[in-house]
């Protein structure tokens, strides 16, 4: 089975047709989900997805772009809502230097209290990163300093460079559908050289759409799409890939549990 573990299914480009995107996952083999907060005002519709449906979970953070309107002064909304059983990681947050929606302190103060609230809780940190490879490289190393740290960079598209920092620091890199551009020759030498027992795979939908979908709403299903590609550049086989992405997704996020998807389709 395929998991994706990076999506975002309370976007009305996803949500208003649920039942049929659930239902095309299920046919591609994709047998759970991780559905991405990213305001803290949207959590509860985020964590109603997750806590009606046994094989999806999700996460509660403020990403980057929402650290003005949203930026938590401290971490207790975060560890609330933490608490509850089908939030399994913290984010997504980090730092976004293309776009600069918000101010870059406030991505900083925004990404250091979810530092702090994956440290507290003990759930993986999902980051998001761009063009901001120093800084983040740097916060990470600091929040490993001051306590357990792990996590996720999501939809990876940085440096090789950040990568191998990320996994010297116990962090895993997951892979979206950027892999099949025809332009992402540097991020697929970067795949190739990572280990395969840290490696995720990611729709980021509805966003990124993976070739041969690219230009249309990216869904759960496509993320066969980038496991292909990336088994591809593993030499492996589709099953092996398969396999070895469930059982890293199911070790970082250890609070997920695995029997949730066992009937699902796709699942073994």
């Amino acid at each position: 089975m395929l998991i994706d573990s990076h999506c975002h299914l309370d976007y009305p480009e996803l949500s208003e047709r649920l039942g049929e995107v659930l239902a095309r996952a299920a046919r591609a083999d994709v047998a759970a989900m991780l559905t991405i907060g990213t305001e803290l005002g949207r959590f509860e519709t985020v964590h109603e997805i997750a806590a009606t449906h046994a094989n999806i979970w999700c996460s509660v953070g403020v990403h980057p772009h929402e650290a003005a309107a949203e930026n938590p002064g401290d971490t207790t909304r975060l560890l609330d809502y933490a608490k509850r059983p089908k939030v399994v990681g913290i984010g997504e947050s980090g730092l976004d230097y293309y776009y600069d929606k918000s101010p870059r302190d406030r991505q900083k103060i925004n990404f250091q209290r979810h530092i702090e609230a994956a440290i507290e809780t003990g759930l993986p940190l999902i980051v998001h990163a761009r063009d901001a490879d120093d800084d983040m490289a740097d916060m990470l190393a600091a929040g490993a300093r001051a306590g357990r740290l792990t996590g996720v960079l999501h939809c990876f598209s940085s440096t090789r460079a950040l990568a191998e920092k990320a996994i010297e620091l116990g962090f895993y890199i997951s892979l979206s559908g950027i892999l099949t551009f025809k332009g992402a020759d540097d991020l697929r030498e970067t795949a190739r050289a990572l280990p395969m027992d840290r490696l995720l795979v990611e729709t980021d939908a509805p966003y990124l759409a993976p070739m041969p979908h690219r230009g249309k709403k990216n869904e759960p299903a496509f993320v066969a799409h980038t496991a292909a590609k990336l088994a591809e550049l593993k030499a492996v086989s589709p099953d092996a890939l398969a396999r070895a992405t469930t059982d890293n997704f199911f070790r970082l996020f250890a609070k997920a549990e695995r029997l949730a998807v066992e009937g699902q389709p796709g699942a073994p």
